[in-house]
């Protein structure tokens, strides 16, 4: 088939190199426009972009695709199928209706559950232990289409929604070619989805990862595990904010295991926090304006003392 591929983070690269060493052919690209990246703020490509280039498939990079002009670009490409994951903008019907068979989607969850933009972060946010990925042809609702395959994948007691967002995105991309090869076959079915059992996964947003160590540890584990790396969990310590970005098995020997939520104990290898049960073990910390560390790192460092935590409402109220 003559596809039309729509991506644009690094985790639509593995389905781009899969649909580009398939048999089916590649004739555009749609990613976003170059953006400032990095400290110096340079105009940078996204990595689909600069993987498009590098195999040399023409890259569109519309503001829109409601633009006629854009959508007459479209038609000269006689697609068959437009192939999309983590596009980062709406398809309108008008655009739709252009490729002969559609347009499919790898989404990050077993529809209809958590349709939306954070589908494998709200999945790690709730505690689940298993989620799974989804092709299904595009229609104009959010994530409403005729489902064609799905597979489920089970989620790690540590595994951080970045972690398991990179292992779907690559184990999606051979979804993805299964969905466009059973189209090209003519063998692809077609399910409607149950619409009355569909949950939402909004975008997060930093508001809402501040993380409550009062909370049971299995809550504060996937609160912390959910917003990893992005927008990443945190908490204040002497009055500035630090992210949690993982968390890794508590040692079998900690001395007192009784922790009160917030407060910290760091051993030689590790960091240990108190939350309203057990103790989590701090794997990676990012104190504001520095590059992610070990917590271990950070706490000898930091020179902790014997009733050091992290900041509570109340010490801040005194502040």
């Amino acid at each position: 088939m003559r596809l039309i591929f729509a991506g644009t983070p690094a985790t639509a690269l593995p389905s781009l190199r899969a649909l580009l060493d398939s048999r089916h052919e590649v004739v555009a690209v749609l990613t976003r426009a170059d953006a400032p990246a990095g400290r110096g703020r340079k105009l940078t490509p996204s990595p689909v972009k600069a993987l498009a280039l590098e195999a040399g498939v023409p890259v569109l990079t519309p503001t829109t695709l409601r633009d006629p002009e854009v959508q007459a670009q479209l038609r000269a490409l006689d697609a068959d199928a437009a192939a999309v994951v983590a596009y980062g903008k709406l398809i309108p019907a008008e655009a739709l209706a252009i490729p002969t068979l559609g347009w499919v989607n790898l989404h990050f969850s077993l529809l209809p559950a958590l349709r939306g933009a954070a589908p494998a972060q709200r999945a790690v946010l709730s505690g689940a232990t298993a989620t799974g990925m989804t092709v299904f042809r595009l229609d104009e609702g959010l994530d409403t289409g005729e489902v064609i395959t799905t597979r489920e994948r089970t989620i790690g007691p540590y595994e951080t929604a970045g972690e398991l967002l990179e292992a779907m995105a690559e184990d999606g991309a051979s979804l993805l070619l299964q969905a466009l090869d059973a189209m090209a076959d003519g063998t692809a079915t077609f399910s409607v989805q149950d619409h009355q059992a569909a949950t939402h996964a909004a975008k997060l947003s930093s508001a809402e990862a501040r993380i409550e160590w009062d909370h049971p540890a299995q809550q504060v584990s996937a609160h912390i595990r959910g917003m990893s790396p992005h927008p990443g969990a945190w908490t204040e310590w002497e009055g500035t904010r630090m992210k949690v970005l993982g968390l890794e098995p508590v040692p079998e020997t900690t001395g007192d295991d009784h922790l009160a939520p917030g407060r910290l104990r760091a051993t030689k290898r590790h960091l240990l926090v108190g939350t309203a049960t057990d103790p989590l073990a701090i794997a990676q910390v990012a104190p504001a304006g520095k590059r992610p560390m070990r917590g271990a790192d950070w706490a000898r460092g930091a020179s902790l003392a014997a009733d050091a935590a992290f900041d509570s409402d109340d010490q801040k109220e005194q502040r």
